[in-house]
């Protein structure tokens, strides 16, 4: 049976951390609601022999990529767009600049391509100049190459647009409505009291600075707060040893490893203030699902936060310790029993409405992909409405 559309350019869509990740997890089960046949290339690294995702007809093939940081994107690329050119999807989906590299080698397989800008990754710090300039190469070969181009920023999008001549349609992250799932013990299992700690919820690299949060935290003086650090590093690094280090050397900075599932609604829910001081995103989901379970939240000034319109209090100077230290102060003084009503901001990150959004860029590239193929037509018009 024909694949409608063909994801690549991820890691993992079943308990994997990462942005890209989850965006692919959440776009894959609406396309399949939807009644597209969507299959998703992982890599075998991250992703153990069998997965499925839950509820869909959604298929997952793995296949092998080098666990090493510099190789992996690329490599993994190159083999899933020749897996591509084998299975002739109607659409290849390339997510993320560095995966898009490939997007010549798609056309060439006569493939029709569409690709999504996640941000621009070469502007991340633990990339060296060489990883840079590939990375950029993959920006261009994206705006060159696909037949329609998607980007989760909305400043961004323009930006790229005019930089490059050519439409990239702002289609950002979305988030779900919060499901009440069972109570988990997690903040017993880590020593943590509701309402008395900041979270985070990042990978370790460097352009979360978490390092910036801690010293922040370390100026932030409340009696019996804590700060609750969630991630983990996809790879060894410097960088993950220096958090690991100044987590140890200060008081009150708790490493939760990766959470996922009710651990990690419970750290959401009842934390105090939700903080990400990154220098670098693109439209971060985890700042999106905060905010779904009406956490209070400071974060950088940096343009993907700014897009989404937020008080003055709610943003921070990007590297900027003493000013983040003094909006979580001036957040945490609120009431401690409100809970931030974020749902008018959220409307417009439905997954429903996301995944309408990215059919109709399949559609123009794939006319085999037409809408009497969805299952659900009449709630897909009833969205459509509303775009």
């Amino acid at each position: 049976m024909a694949i409608d559309v063909l994801m690549i350019g991820l890691r993992s869509v079943v308990g994997a951390q990462g942005g890209v990740e989850s965006h692919v997890r959440h776009l894959a089960g609406e396309l399949d609601k939807l009644g597209l046949r969507v299959s998703v290339v992982v890599r075998t690294p991250y992703a153990a022999a069998g997965q499925t995702l839950a509820g869909t007809r959604v298929k997952i093939f793995r296949l092998w990529a080098p666990r090493s940081s510099s190789a992996e994107a690329f490599v993994h690329s190159f083999l899933s767009v020749l897996y591509a050119g084998v299975t002739r999807p109607h659409v290849v989906h390339i997510h993320a600049i560095g995966p898009s590299i490939v997007a010549p080698i798609a056309r060439l397989l006569g493939l029709k391509v569409i690709t999504t800008h996640h941000g621009e990754d070469y502007r991340r710090e633990k990339w060296g100049a060489f990883a840079r300039l590939i990375l950029r190469c993959g920006e261009i070969c994206q705006a060159r190459f696909s037949h329609g181009l998607i980007c989760v920023s909305k400043t961004l999008a323009a930006r790229l647009s005019e930089k490059y001549g050519r439409t990239f349609s702002y289609i950002p992250n979305g988030v779900v409505e919060p499901e009440k799932l069972p109570f988990s013990a997690v903040l017993e299992e880590l020593g943590l009291k509701a309402g008395k700690y900041l979270v985070t919820v990042s990978r370790l690299v460097p352009e979360k600075r978490h390092l910036d949060l801690i010293e922040a935290f370390s100026k932030v003086n409340i009696q019996g707060l804590k700060l609750v650090i969630v991630g983990t590093a996809d790879h060894k690094s410097e960088y993950a040893r220096q958090v690991i280090r100044a987590a140890e050397q200060t008081e009150g900075v708790v490493l939760a490893g990766f959470r996922k599932g009710a651990e990690l609604q419970d750290l959401f829910e009842h934390s105090a203030v939700f903080a990400l001081p990154s220098s670098h995103e693109g439209l971060p989901i985890a700042l999106l699902e905060a905010m779904s379970y009406g956490c209070k939240v400071v974060v950088s000034d940096i343009p993907p936060h700014l897009d989404l319109e937020l008080s003055e209090d709610n943003y921070h100077k990007m590297a900027n310790p003493s000013d983040l230290a003094a909006k979580l102060v001036k957040q945490i003084a609120g009431d401690d029993n409100v809970k931030q009503d974020w749902s008018s901001k959220l409307q417009q990150f439905r997954w429903d409405i996301i995944a309408l959004k990215c059919l109709e860029k399949y559609g123009e590239a794939s006319p085999r992909i037409k809408m009497h193929r969805y299952s659900s037509r009449s709630s897909a018009d009833n969205v459509k409405n509303e775009l």
